[in-house]
């Protein structure tokens, strides 16, 4: 019997859920009997990979053969790993291998049931390439993606459920390993309603580590030590001891880094005090970001009933004070940080299936309503400024998903055979701060008039994936719609091949 699963696929951990007979979510263990798999993998020789606990532990030792933190670089066509011997990877390619290993292991956890569908969890604020590139690993790893659903949603869910109440609005702070997200939910009688989103996919509990390696670093050099941050075992080992002083440093007023190098023993103090104030910078980014929300929502900490933590990171104590200082709320308790997400995408995964098999009693108790994180618009000549380029927002950052929006444009020019069709992601009005998702020209019909209108739909599908379309309304006839480029994304081809190979490789 095949089974549908949850899967939070995390930049430092992962984990994996499934909602079985009973009704609830319940997360599932991996081979060394653990919830949570550290997203780290080692390749070796004979088309072989280890994963998580075995292959974080390795990272010390064999620096260049173990890629971690590979979330950061969804979507990122110029990032490559490289191992020792002389491989590359992108960053599909080891995600895929981090969620075949957790289906191998949930399907073990399962006495051997057969899992092809999952959800994945996303950042709220990842874009189309990022989002794309975490269904394109899903792919290569072997796997149906059902749908993507953002983390912070996920986590409502799986708390929403447990804590059934009226129209609640409840605020998300989402600090993970390697990314940050906030947003604004309405909660009541199953439904979950995001009201607004906003984040920073490069701060998470990763930069409070590079903090701490920086100031660690620093005094063993003052001490007449080597440089440890020179990219090889030395930072690989000093990462690990300053992640675990970290977390020390949530429960306790002092930690003590033990670094030996050069047949040198160091021993360095740090203070939470003194982890908080080289730290205040980044603390004070996740502030920022926390009370631009709120006012993008046009909402007051006052209309705010419920604060929710998730990720790892809000383990630190500056965290939750900052929280708790900004909306006069005490953060919930009771809900794993760590594991919350995959629960509730589970519980996503759950109504997804159902959907798909024609049942309605789980599709009725809950209604899930998103919103885009990033505008859509394309770029256009503004006849009103000597026509300058700008780029023309048609789906605003916010918008509930899914969703499609219309606008109309006209040709520049009498008998103009063809349009240089942009589709950009992002807010600002200057192109040149923009991402491109598409640059292509678009044949016209001959005899097109000047200012001939064409109608340019676009939309966001329940993924947050977008897709475009172009209208002639002088012919009365579609110009197609117009498949994304995605630059940053690979082509299918490429997934395909990338597929075949992974079947291939050994994954321990």
């Amino acid at each position: 019997m095949a089974r549908v699963v949850g899967i939070d696929l995390g930049t430092t951990f992962s984990a994996v859920a499934v909602v079985k007979s009973g009704g609830a979510p319940e997360l599932l263990w991996n081979r060394d009997g653990e919830f949570l798999t550290p997203s780290v993998v080692m390749f070796q020789e004979g088309e072989a990979a280890l994963v998580g606990s075995m292959a974080k532990r390795s990272v010390a030792v064999m620096p260049d053969d173990c890629a971690q933190f590979v979330k950061r670089q969804m979507g990122d066509p110029h990032w490559i790993f490289t191992d020792s011997r002389g491989v590359e990877y992108r960053p599909e390619q080891i995600s895929a291998v981090i969620l075949r290993r957790l289906v191998e292991d949930a399907a073990m956890a399962l006495d051997g049931e057969e899992i092809r569908d999952v959800v994945i969890t996303v950042p709220a604020y990842f874009d189309d390439a990022r989002r794309t590139a975490t269904q394109d690993a899903g792919q290569i790893a072997g796997l149906n993606v059902l749908r993507l659903i953002n983390e912070p949603t996920a986590a409502a869910i799986a708390y929403g459920l447990g804590h059934e109440q009226d129209d609640t609005k409840l605020f998300v702070l989402d600090l993970g390993g390697g990314t940050f997200d906030v947003t604004i939910m309405r909660l009541g009688g199953g439904e979950f309603d995001v009201i607004a989103t906003d984040g920073d996919r490069n701060l998470g509990g990763f930069d409070f580590d590079n903090a701490l390696m920086k100031h660690v670093a620093s005094t063993v050099a003052d001490q007449g030590g080597p440089d440890l941050l020179d990219g090889g075992s030395a930072e690989a080992d000093l990462r690990e001891k300053c992640e675990m002083a970290k977390r020390t440093l949530s429960q306790m007023a002092q930690a003590s880094v033990f670094v030996t190098a050069n047949g040198k023993n160091f021993t360095i103090k740090v203070t939470r005090t003194a982890f908080e104030e080289m730290t205040a910078d980044l603390l004070s980014r996740t502030e920022d970001l926390s009370e631009a929300v709120l006012e993008e929502a046009g909402l007051a900490w006052s209309d705010i009933d419920k604060v929710l933590l998730v990720g790892g990171s809000t383990r630190m104590p500056m965290v939750r004070e900052m929280i708790t200082r900004l909306s006069g709320i005490q953060p919930e308790t009771g809900t794993n940080p760590d594991e919350v997400v995959a629960l509730g995408a589970a519980i996503v995964a759950e109504k997804a299936a159902a959907e798909r098999q024609g049942s309605t009693s789980l599709t009725r108790r809950l209604v899930i309503s998103d919103v885009t994180s990033q505008s859509l618009g394309t770029i256009i000549l503004d006849r009103k400024r000597n026509d300058i380029e700008i780029n023309d927002v048609i789906i605003p950052r916010n918008s509930k998903i899914p969703c499609r929006q219309v606008k109309q444009y006209g040709t520049v020019r009498h008998h103009q055979r063809q349009l240089d069709f942009t589709v950009t992601e992002g807010d600002d009005e200057d192109p040149e701060y923009v991402t491109r998702l598409l640059e292509r020209p678009i044949e016209l019909p001959p005899g097109l008039p000047e200012d001939a209108p064409l109608r340019v739909t676009m939309s966001y599908d329940i993924d947050g994936v977008v897709h475009v379309e172009i209208f002639d309304l002088t012919n009365n006839r579609t110009l197609g719609e117009v498949e994304l480029d995605r630059p940053h994304n690979l082509d299918r081809s490429e997934v395909e091949s990338m597929h075949r190979a992974m079947r291939e490789l050994e994954v321990q």
